[in-house]
């Protein structure tokens, strides 16, 4: 089984940072893609942040130049760094990540979702 861990949300004032972490753990052959997803009240569901399968980043256009992903590979981890927040970033974030857990077996997994509320 593989699970998928996020943490790091809470509250915080407009133009504060945060940063968000989510650890994969379990049978993981093989990670192709991993990165955010975000909820609002309301909305769908938009990515965020995500590392793509040939190794570069995308980022959702209102995020671009605030928001920056990494990752550490070794302990299969990405991270979200969120500076400048507005109110309207306010979401529950959902880390997700495409893998192989045996060499012909993917799937898609999601973690639990942490909530990141910007307000005064």
């Amino acid at each position: 089984q593989v699970q998928l861990v996020e943490s790091g949300g809470g509250l915080v004032q407009p133009g504060g940072s945060l940063r968000l972490s989510c650890a994969a753990s379990g049978s993981i052959f093989h990670i192709v893609v991993m990165g955010w997803y975000r909820q609002a009240l309301g909305k769908e569901r938009e990515l965020v942040a995500t590392f793509n399968s040939g190794g570069g980043t995308n980022y959702a256009d209102s995020v671009k130049g605030r928001f920056t992903i990494s990752r550490d590979n070794a302990k299969n981890t990405v991270y979200l760094q969120m500076n400048s927040l507005k109110p309207e970033d306010t979401a529950v974030y959902y880390c997700q990540s495409r893998l192989y857990t045996h060499r012909d077996s993917w799937g898609d997994y999601w973690g639990q979702g942490t909530q990141v509320t910007v307000s005064t």
